[in-house]
């Protein structure tokens, strides 16, 4: 035991010198250090883990300078319900003027923005083939016109010759009646002249009710006739006058009296038929044409009022009709003036001004923002009392104007939400304002 202990003290007597006679050794970083880079690897994921903490916390929290934030404060107060009114004036009729007959433009009478009369002519057209058409056209009209004519003079005339038919019956009767009633007192008369006289009166007697009969037939064919022939040529007299007015509409002429808004020719240039010439407006006043959102399809009503600013004079309106197509999420709505207008409107002019909904009411509002595109007024973010925080609270939302949205319920008067723009944090329960 006591030899063992000695060499066992000898050899580390030994490994002492030894390493006394070995450089310096080398210490390792710490990171490098098998048992501390793993501690290190848990501290990494532990900073990354409390940041994300820090952020969204279970809860998707934004943090957001104050500076990007507008913010509004519940109040309770008078709601105006309007909408703001932006409107143009059009005039309340517009004629146009269409090519009834297509041709080559041969004279433009008048210009965009000239006062013409009704009748007045505006444009010259020339068209060879339709004037030929229109020749042949009538040249034909004209032949029907002369064949029943000649057929209602030839039914005059067989009535006239049937009527003297009969005539000349009845006298030969009265004659032959005579005649016998005289050679019955002359004795020596022979008796075959009497039954000549004889045999003629009973022909003619017998041949009287035939004729009056044919008479009365052909009569009636007459009468019948007539009205047809005279329906016929009325309505080729008509056709004839159709078929001038052809060459008649290549000289195009106002309908009524107004102001040329538009018209746009050149001379020489080709028109087909059904194209568009000009556009006429009569003097019938003007009218207001606003596009109203279709979120207020359901409140307007015919005759609600409205009013314009126009060159720093209030003017009031009414809703004269609502068009209730949706298009590009809005609706027309004509307004017109109930008083004069101004004499200096102008077609295309802008204007602005309210169109009322309702009365004035009290109720909880809150200004109109940004924040309303991206939650419809169905949600807010409502700032704490230090105003470090706010926090998502779902409202619900009334009526709203250019200004104001009337607060239905989730909001006190005096609690301050933020009103601008929600995009990009949306989807937020909670932002830390920084």
């Amino acid at each position: 035991m006591r030899r063992q202990a000695k060499q066992r003290h000898d050899s580390e007597d030994r490994l002492s010198c030894r390493m006394s006679s070995m450089d310096t050794p080398v210490v390792l970083p710490w990171w490098r250090r098998r048992t501390n880079r793993f501690a290190g690897v848990t501290i990494f994921g532990v900073i990354i883990v409390a940041s994300l903490v820090w952020q969204f916390d279970g809860a998707r929290r934004f943090r957001i300078s104050r500076d990007q934030l507008t913010m509004a404060t519940v109040t309770r107060g008078a709601f105006q319900d309007f909408i703001p009114l932006r409107a143009r004036v059009v005039p309340r009729a517009t004629i146009y003027l269409d090519a009834i007959e297509g041709g080559r433009i041969e004279e433009v009478m008048v210009e965009a923005g000239d006062m013409v009369e009704a009748g007045q002519p505006l444009v010259r057209l020339s068209n060879t083939e339709l004037e030929l058409v229109v020749l042949d056209r009538e040249a034909r009209l004209i032949e029907s016109i002369t064949q029943l004519q000649a057929r209602q003079s030839l039914l005059e005339q067989d009535r006239l010759n049937n009527a003297k038919a009969l005539a000349r019956i009845d006298y030969d009767i009265v004659r032959l009646e005579r005649a016998l009633n005289r050679r019955k007192t002359l004795v020596s008369e022979p008796q075959e002249q009497r039954d000549g006289l004889q045999d003629e009166l009973n022909y003619n007697r017998r041949l009287q009710p035939i004729q009056q009969e044919s008479n009365e037939r052909q009569e009636t064919l007459r009468i019948q006739q007539l009205p047809q022939i005279a329906s016929q040529l009325m309505k080729l007299h008509q056709d004839v006058e159709i078929t001038r007015a052809k060459l008649a509409n290549l000289l195009v002429r106002a309908p009524v009296a107004g102001r040329m808004t538009a018209i746009e020719l050149t001379t020489g240039e080709n028109r087909n038929r059904g194209e568009r010439l000009g556009e006429l407006t009569p003097e019938s006043g003007v009218k207001l044409v606003a596009a109203v959102d279709e979120y207020y399809l359901g409140r307007l009503k015919v005759g609600q009022g409205a009013t314009a600013q126009i060159a720093g004079q209030e003017f009031a309106l009414q809703v004269e009709r609502i068009y209730p197509q949706v298009k590009s999420g809005t609706f027309n709505v004509d307004v017109k003036f109930v008083t004069p207008p101004p004499d200096d409107l102008t077609a295309g002019q802008a204007v602005q001004g309210k169109l009322a909904l309702g009365a004035a009411t009290t109720a909880t509002i809150l200004a109109v923002g940004p924040f309303l595109q991206d939650s419809a007024g169905d949600w807010v973010f409502v700032v704490d009392k230090e105003g470090s925080s706010a926090s998502r609270r779902a409202i619900h939302a009334g009526r709203r104007n250019i200004e104001q949205v009337e607060i239905l319920g989730g909001l006190q008067p005096g609690e301050r939400v933020i009103t601008s723009d929600y995009h990009g944090y949306g989807g937020a329960d909670f932002i830390d304002i920084q």
